[in-house]
């Protein structure tokens, strides 16, 4: 036995343990996340159950769990129907069932509002839609679905002209705006002839917001009238559906179709409902720039900082604080970082670029305010201390015989540092990327202060001049968590879009950290060095 503690079996043993129960709770937790996630959209059967009492829900069965002694079990159903009931969820204990049937006609709709509605055609008005007219109520009124459907893309058209004519005027008004303020009466004509131009495109947006506004009138007047599991009727106009299907009477093909739909949604859409249905595109978009804009100013700045601490400072009291306050600032709370982004960059510098460059638009703050730029800024200083650490440890693994066998051939010590120890170096450099990429894309707290909102209505990079708006406020998939989880006034219904937010988070930290790993490792291999 002595032997056996000498050689530290034991410990060997115990931080095996250590990791298989670390990669147990991290796997416990991902599979909770893929179940909770990727269900969500699946369209199961929607169950139509008698109760004792004589009445009725109509409603896909969510859960089920044991009650208290006296009641057995009990099923939660996902009744729908905000707007008529109130709740969305609806819990029933199982002897309070007198039977369950599963209607193949039940219709389950996912409106622009309210959430889903649950509940079965009874008729359908469509007042001159062309094209509709045969066949039975419901093929009557999927295609008049589609057909209002195409009506509200050419809408959707109508609608970007508008927003370009009115990002046309706005540039306008701003020129205007600059030209007034410098004061020159020589400006005067270009300011008249700016101004026509800027009415001539308001006329033209008036006149689309006419024609606009006509054919919404014109495509409302298209409703079809549910009933709900009570008999209770619901006329619903076709605009504000947006999709209509009848879980009970698919097959498992016509499901996976509705699912790979659905995920296309997921991806490439907009929120809708206050974020908790429709899609996560500017929210993913929001997150992937980011990082990539971290990255770009986090990097040079740790591996410049690393390199002047590694192969230039000399050895003293002063870089030995240095590197004590670079280890501490990785434990800051990163809500303190948050504050000093909003006073140093949102009302220090920006405040600065607004007054030098943008004085005529004042008080309206341009760079004054919270935007994606300032944003990446501050998890750029977040993240720094990382890349910092990882950059000096890997320098410190470049064998000093190299350097020693660069110089002694007649480089000097700044094409030694080029072309010998930084290649060699760069491993350790990319895994404090990686760190710093997984730390900074998770991160919410600080982006509350610097940028984030709950919904965006314009990206940051776009196809209007000049392209990148780096002013512009953001979305991003962990302040949609928080949002959507905590914020949501109907949190229960709101439960599966934080696991599919979750989800999407988890896979782009985990393809971003892949890329960068499958980097590092082709210079590991071509760089061989002790560490990393």
């Amino acid at each position: 036995m002595t032997g056996f503690w000498k050689k530290g079996e034991p410990q060997v043993w115990g931080t095996a343990a250590a990791l298989s129960m670390t990669l147990l709770m991290v796997l416990s937790l991902i599979g909770v996340i893929l179940v909770n996630g990727l269900g969500f959209f699946w369209p199961s059967d929607t169950a139509l159950a008698t109760l004792t009492d004589g009445s009725r829900l109509l409603g896909r069965i969510t859960a089920s769990e044991k009650a208290t002694a006296n009641h057995g079990k009990r099923i939660q159903l996902k009744v729908g129907n905000r707007d008529l009931y109130g709740q969305d969820f609806r819990w029933v204990d199982k002897k309070d069932i007198r039977s369950i049937a599963w209607p193949r006609d039940a219709v389950i709709l996912e409106r622009q509002e309210n959430g889903n509605f649950q509940g079965f055609l009874k008729s359908v008005s469509l007042e001159g839609l062309p094209g509709t007219a045969a066949g039975t109520p419901w093929e009557v009124f999927r295609k008049a679905l589609k057909a209002v459907s195409a009506s509200r893309k050419k809408l959707a058209g109508t609608e970007k002209r508008m927003a370009d004519l009115n990002t046309a005027a706005e540039q306008l008004r701003l020129k205007v705006l600059k030209l007034a303020y410098s004061g020159k009466d020589a400006n005067r004509e270009k300011i008249d002839a700016l101004n026509r131009e800027r009415e001539k495109l308001l006329a033209q947006f008036n006149s689309l917001l006419e024609k606009f506004n006509a054919s919404s009138m014109e495509l409302n007047r298209h409703t079809a009238v549910f009933t709900d599991a009570t008999g209770q009727d619901k006329e619903i106009p076709l605009t504000a559906i947006v999709r209509a299907y009848r879980p009970n009477d698919m097959g498992v093909f016509a499901k996976a179709l509705f699912y790979a739909g659905k995920i296309r949604e997921l991806l490439l859409d907009e929120p809708r409902e206050s974020n908790t249905e429709g899609g996560l595109f500017p929210a993913i978009f929001g997150t992937v720039m980011m990082v990539l804009l971290m990255s770009v100013f986090s990097l040079p700045f740790g591996v410049v900082a690393a390199v002047y601490l590694r192969e230039y400072a000399k050895e003293g009291l002063i870089v030995r604080i240095v590197r004590i306050a670079v280890n501490n600032l990785a434990g800051v709370p990163s809500i303190v970082y948050g504050v000093f982004g909003l006073g140093f960059f949102v009302y220090g510098i920006g405040s600065g670029i607004d007054r030098l460059f943008y004085p005529e638009r004042l008080p309206t703050p341009t760079f004054g305010t919270g935007g994606i730029l300032w944003a990446s800024l501050t998890l750029a200083i977040l993240t720094v201390p990382v890349v910092i650490v990882s950059t000096e440890e890997g320098l410190a693994s470049v064998p000093k015989g190299l350097r020693e066998g660069s110089l002694s051939l007649g480089a000097t010590k700044l094409q030694t540092l080029k072309n010998v120890v930084l290649p060699m170096a760069t491993p350790g450099i990319m895994t404090g990327l990686i760190l710093a990429m997984a730390r900074a894309a998770g991160e919410v707290a600080p982006l509350m202060l610097v940028g984030v909102v709950k919904l965006a209505p314009s990206l940051p990079f776009d196809g209007s001049f000049p392209f990148f708006h780096m002013d512009r406020k953001f979305m991003h998939l962990g302040f949609h968590i928080y949002d959507v989880g905590f914020q949501s006034p109907n949190v229960e219904a709101a439960k599966p879009m934080v696991f599919v937010t979750t989800l999407l988070l988890l896979a782009i930290v985990i393809a971003a950290s892949s890329v960068a790993i499958h980097m590092r490792n082709k210079m590991r291999k071509r760089y061989a060095t002790k560490a990393f």
